[in-house]
């Protein structure tokens, strides 16, 4: 996989310019239909391109940015359908509607906070641009927020690998250990509310009740 990944920066690296840009965008586009396609990966070289004189900053970082909210509200318009589909009692009965009940009212409280943290959250980018499609989220907060997400987590990909140039690879170290930071506290906190959801599904005893005198 790290051969196969190192081709195709060096095929990409040999691309004219204009090539170059067409990549990005529809890497950074895909990337949220297809989450193993190496985004952070291109979106990073294409930076280093940019401290290297091949490319320029402005239209790097407005592609990256572009692909990528484009890319999540593609994945928040397959969320919506999936919620009609849930919604609706005569399709998809093997969906337990209680606990998707329960994901749409957290997601109507502070949706539009997990759209924003979406590009921080490597591995569940996906995954919230279904559930923030499938609860109430209007489209126009959500593009709003989704782009704001691509811009600050594209800019600090370019501006990194524009600052190393030619050592880009180290943006991929510090991505690799953050990744796996995230991922940790993914999982605890997926651990933490399947504990609360089976509490609350154990039967409670009714109180003891002490016998009336005879």
């Amino acid at each position: 996989m790290e051969a196969l990944a190192t081709d195709f920066v060096d095929w990409l690296q040999a691309l004219p310019p204009g090539g170059i840009y067409a990549v990005l965008l529809a890497i950074s586009y895909l990337e949220n239909l297809v989450p193993p396609i190496w985004g952070d990966t291109v979106i990073v070289v294409c930076g280093s391109l940019v401290g290297l004189g091949t490319l320029a900053f402005g239209p790097t970082l407005a592609l990256a940015t572009l692909g990528g909210s484009l890319g999540f509200l593609t994945v928040f318009a397959i969320g919506r359908r999936l919620g009609e589909a849930v919604q609706d009692p005569t399709r998809l009965r093997w969906i337990p509607r209680g606990p998707v009940a329960r994901v749409e009212r957290w997601l109507e409280r502070r949706g539009y906070a997990v759209v924003a943290a979406n590009r921080f959250l490597s591995g569940g980018r996906s995954v919230i641009g279904l559930l923030a499609g499938a609860s109430d989220l209007r489209w126009g907060p959500t593009t709003l927020w989704a782009t704001v997400s691509a811009l600050a987590w594209s800019a600090l990909l370019v501006g990194g690998g524009a600052a190393l140039g030619s050592q880009w690879t180290r943006v991929l170290d510090g991505l690799a250990v953050y990744g796996r930071a995230v991922t940790v506290v993914l999982v605890a906190v997926l651990a933490v509310a399947a504990v609360r959801w089976w509490r609350g599904k154990k039967p409670r005893r009714a109180p003891d009740h002490p016998a009336p005198p005879a």
